[in-house]
Parts: C-alpha cells; structure tokens; sequence
C-alpha cells in the first residue's frame, strides 16, 4: 500500500483558520466580560438595593450592545437578557412617584 498523501492546503483555508482563531480569543474574552457584569448585575438585584441594581443594569445594557455590536451575541439575545434584567429590577419595589412640574 502507498503511504497516505498529505491532506493538500490551500493558502485561503489557512488564513480563514488562522484568523478564526483570532476571532476565537477576542469573542471568548468579550463573552466572559459579559457574563462577570450580569452575574454582578444579578447578585446587586438579590440584595435588593435598587440604587446598586440601577447602575449595575446600566454596566449590563452597555456591554450587551457592545458584544451584540462587535458580532459576538445576536441583537435579539442582547435584547432579551437586558429586558429580563430590567423586569427584575423593577419588581423590587414599585417605583416612586415623581412630582409634575406642572403640579406645584
């Protein structure tokens, strides 16, 4: 039997390898980064301090778009995760009534 041939590569498939790689890192490093901001955002809405919850959220909504953005998560799953936080939040306590400027 002859010896097996090696596998032909061509330059293009070696690129698209070597850049799927790049891709790879940066998505996985971003991914993370999300995920450590809503599991914060998470833990700051079990306290139930609101004020923490809000700025918490703010984090959250700013690297959703951002991965959504950069290609990593989808528009719709950004979308999802950050209204299922925001219906959490305002579940904690109903929210206070601003005064109108009208009303004074």
């Amino acid at each position: 039997m002859p010896p097996k041939a090696r596998p032909k590569k061509n330059l293009s498939a070696i690129k698209r390898a070597r850049q799927a790689v790049k891709r790879n890192l940066r998505n996985r490093g971003v991914l993370s980064s999300v995920r450590t901001v809503m599991k914060k955002a998470e833990t700051a809405i079990a306290s139930g301090n609101k004020e923490d919850a809000g700025k918490a959220l703010l984090q959250v909504e700013k690297a959703l778009n951002r991965a959504a953005s950069k290609g990593v998560i989808r528009k719709n799953t950004a979308s999802r995760n950050i209204s299922r936080l925001t219906k959490k939040m305002n579940a904690l306590s109903p929210r206070a009534e601003l005064p109108s400027a009208g009303a004074a």
